[in-house]
């Protein structure tokens, strides 16, 4: 069966950070304190979360420098744990940093992040694996395209909560949209089914598109075209779509605006999908 291909977001980081940049410096001193979907986060928290990010990203795979070692890393829970905690840590830390500081080291520091992926060999082993899709390695192309779904959800979350419109064009949403999609065969294997049965997800909006999952060989795979009937078809729009994969909305605001036809159980399984680690 035809697997999916790889993504390529490395001409698409640049994008993302220049509306980045230009919306926070639009932002008004009391916009940096609204709160965001992110429970815990404000505007300028989130902010710092993507400055953390990008230095990490720096130490990580430029310096291979990889500070703090998690205490117990050999569960997916406890590593979450690990993340949460380091996650805290410096969004803390830097709400004694002024926006404007804050901002300067955002675009500082994103050229440097850009311009080391662009001298990544997209298909050599990543300095860290893609662990919310299951894998222990991964590919540089998959681990960017990751990394790609954090800035821009991320950016999204700051938009949504100072009341500016989202980044929903196709160039910039449809790739974040097909790598959280990876998350399907690793979040659906508690989910039983007889070999054979295939699932489609439909995101409907100018950025969606269809997507394929089948149960083959007591797991199930994501295909680029689908193999038979579908047992279950499932259709939800691209406003709630980052939302659902993100953790930020809950199951039952989600739920009624989710249509599923066929095998209602499978279905709605689309709602334990997280695509970050969470």
């Amino acid at each position: 069966m035809p697997q999916p291909g790889p993504i390529f977001v490395v001409d698409l980081f640049p994008k993302l950070d220049s509306r980045l940049i230009e919306l926070l410096r639009s932002l008004f001193p009391s916009d940096w304190e609204r709160q965001t979907i992110a429970p815990l986060w404000r505007v300028k928290d989130v902010a710092a979360h993507l400055l953390d990010t990008n230095l990490r990203r720096l130490s990580i795979v430029r310096d291979r420098f990889f500070g703090e070692k998690p205490d117990n890393a050999d569960s997916y829970d406890g590593l979450v744990a690990f993340l949460n905690g380091l996650n805290a840590d410096w969004v803390k830390a830097f709400r004694r940093v002024s926006p404007p500081v804050l901002v300067d080291l955002l675009e500082h520091s994103g050229g440097q992040v850009n311009d080391m992926y662009r001298r990544l060999d997209p298909y050599a082993e990543a300095a860290l694996p893609v662990a919310w899709a299951g894998e222990e390695c991964s590919f540089n192309w998959f681990e960017l395209a990751r990394e790609y779904t954090e800035r821009w959800h991320h950016q999204q979350q700051i938009r949504l909560a100072v009341n500016k419109p989202g980044i929903m064009e196709r160039e910039l949403y449809f790739p974040v949209l097909d790598t959280f999609m990876r998350a399907l065969p690793f979040r659906y294997k508690s989910v039983d089914a007889e070999k054979g049965a295939l699932i489609k997800f439909r995101i409907t909006g100018d950025a969606g598109g269809a997507w394929f999952l089948v149960r083959s060989d007591g797991k199930w795979e994501l295909v680029s075209e689908p193999v038979g009937r579908a047992a279950s078809a499932v259709e939800f729009s691209q406003d709630i779509a980052w939302k659902i994969f993100t953790k930020g909305i809950a199951q039952e605001a989600a739920r009624p605006q989710i249509t599923i036809t066929g095998d209602r159980e499978l279905g709605l399984h689309i709602l334990n999908v997280i695509a970050v680690m969470a």
